[in-house]
């Protein structure tokens, strides 16, 4: 059924003003409950006329320096309590990790995650779908020298592809190429060869989901989900969700017709396998089933392609912008392990400059701004009230680029990571993957990933910018997107062997 302009033109009225009650109601709401202090909302958008749809992650640190460490914001009519630095994110993430753990609404992924999965659920559903997969994945190999094996056998694929390259310009794209395969293999027990379809298929389409989250259409979107009426961009992800997830299903066939429940081998395996056993139901019915094993491998899928591919690209860039810090790096290396050997994960432990090196891309890189949280209970926290499920920010910027942790935060300097001796130091502030209840279920993988590729690259090449693009011409801003990714750059790779 069709609206006439006169019908439309109602419908916006009402909606503007159901709007303008229910921020008031909000504002009063939080005086009432005692919220932390912030700026004054406008009707109808709130807050957000203070800032644009690129980094607010930088302009929450700017409101943090007249408001404090953490101050309410509010997005349309719903106040969000944003948590900025060191102390205040250790003592919410980690210290009342129970009362900040629940995973806030995000209306354009739940249009396809339905609250299933691993990352965008909570309840009943998240603990046992995180724990299960945990659990299947540290089977797999996550973090050991199972999995280990796989990276190493994946950097002699990325190296030949660079190889090809003859020292000519490439895209950073090629970087990505990497990373995807890895998660294949815990998901499907098989590796793609990058021009394989399936495998340009999958990476397309989660390349086109990353965009597509970052743009101002999908942010407005998640503020206000009644736009999904006239947006298209809501549609356009979900249609490129559905595609992946046609794929998936394919795979799914091939793997049940070799179902061994005396042994599995992939993660999907050993879902479908509990999906079988499962007889308990919790408060949304059954938990082992398709839906959430589609919503779980596209969680892992995009937690396990896109943030280490974005890691690797920063580090490329960052290691171009400072050839003395790549070169440092590379001596190391040739010192250690020679230009033949490839590295391994147990490498880290007699390359503490490169492993310094490493953990600053991560920390500089700062992949994701923040990844909303909710409080799950009534939370009183440092004198203010914050009632159950009101929507929380923790932002990751805050802590990585915190002046009271880091001697040069906005600068690109492994000696964040070393001591006087030149050993390598762990930093209490180091929160690329977060911390506590909803801290990233991949996080021993994706070091270990980002170590070896990173390492393994620099091993046989030395990245140049172009010819004609000068060092100090190197765009160093993020391009935002779902993650804050470089902005697009072409890279020579000169052969060392």
């Amino acid at each position: 059924m069709s609206l006439s302009s006169e019908g439309l033109t109602l419908l916006l009225l009402i909606t503007v003003v159901m709007l303008c009650m229910k921020q008031l109601f909000s504002y009063y709401k939080g005086n009432k409950y005692h919220l932390p202090p912030g700026p004054t909302p406008l009707p109808i958008i709130g807050n957000l006329h203070l800032v644009g749809t690129k980094r607010q992650d930088l302009v929450f640190m700017k409101l943090a320096e007249k408001y404090g460490p953490i101050f309410t914001f509010y997005l349309g009519s719903s106040p969000a309590v944003v948590l900025v630095g060191y102390d205040v994110m250790k003592e919410a993430l980690l210290n009342s990790s129970y009362d900040f753990g629940n995973r806030a609404p995000v209306p354009l992924i739940d249009n396809f995650q339905h609250g299933q999965g691993v990352f965008f659920s909570n309840g009943e559903i998240w603990k046992t779908t995180r724990r299960f997969a945990l659990s299947i994945l540290r089977d797999l190999g996550m973090g050991k020298s199972p999995i280990e094996g796989k990276i190493i056998e994946e950097l002699h694929y990325l190296n030949e592809l660079i190889r090809s390259y003859n020292g000519k310009p490439f895209n950073q794209k090629v970087f990505g190429n990497a990373p995807p395969n890895i998660t294949f293999g815990l998901l499907f027990g098989k590796r793609f060869d990058y021009d394989h379809p399936t495998f340009r298929k999958i990476v397309k389409n989660v390349d086109d989901i990353v965009i597509l989250a970052g743009t101002p259409e999908a942010q407005f979107y998640n503020v206000f989900p009644i736009l999904g009426y006239i947006l298209n961009t809501p549609h356009v992800v979900v249609k490129k969700v559905e595609e992946i997830q046609e794929i998936m299903k394919k795979l799914f066939v091939e793997l049940r017709e070799s179902l061994n429940e005396n042994c599995w081998r992939t993660y999907t395996e050993a879902f479908m396998l509990k999906d079988q056993m499962e007889t308990n139901t919790a408060e949304n019915g059954k938990i082992f089933q398709e839906k959430n094993l589609l919503a779980s491998m596209f969680d892992i899928i995009l937690g396990g392609t896109e943030t280490t591919a974005a890691t690797i690209q920063w580090g490329i860039l960052f290691l171009m912008k400072y050839p003395h810090i790549q070169k440092k790096a590379q001596e190391e290396i040739e010192s250690v392990i020679g230009l033949e050997r490839p590295p391994t994960w147990d490498d880290q432990k007699c390359l503490p400059y490169c492993l310094a090196m490493v953990h600053e891309i991560q920390r500089l890189g700062n992949i994701l701004q923040f990844i909303p949280h909710a409080t799950a209970a009534d939370a009183h926290f440092r004198g203010y009230f914050i009632p159950k499920g009101t929507l929380v920010i923790p932002l990751l910027t805050g802590v990585l680029y915190d002046k009271t942790q880091w001697a040069t935060p906005r600068e690109f300097n492994p000696d964040h990571f070393l001591d006087s001796d030149g050993k390598f130091l762990k930093k209490d502030a180091f929160y690329p993957f977060s911390k506590g209840r909803r801290a990233c279920a991949g996080e021993s993988l994706a070091r270990m990933e980002v170590f070896i590729f990173i390492i393994g690259l620099l091993q046989k090449f030395t990245f140049t910018p172009p010819p004609g693009v000068d060092r100090s011409d190197l765009d160093m801003d993020a391009e935002v997107c779902f993650t804050l990714r470089p902005k697009y750059y072409n890279v020579c790779a000169i052969p060392r062997t």
